[in-house]
């Protein structure tokens, strides 16, 4: 089963990059409640809301750097 289909799509961006501010909070907007959603699950599964947030911090922050490493080629 699929639990996060129940959570929508992800809009696209109605600001450009060059926009940051509009940007990264149209981002943020967009991402909360997704993120809500999912940290929900977790907990209904069992897991500390803290430890499911800090580990998505932490694969979050890994994702960049493995992506960044990638582009550099290393």
């Amino acid at each position: 089963m699929d639990a996060m289909a129940g959570l929508g799509p992800v809009p696209a961006p109605t600001y450009q990059t060059k926009e940051f501010l509009a940007y990264e909070t149209e981002c943020r907007s967009v991402l909360k409640p997704l993120l809500a959603g999912l940290l929900d699950m977790a907990e209904a599964a069992g897991w500390k809301r803290r430890t499911a947030a800090a580990t998505l911090m932490f694969l979050a922050a890994k994702q960049v750097s493995e992506e960044s490493e990638a582009s550099a080629g290393g």
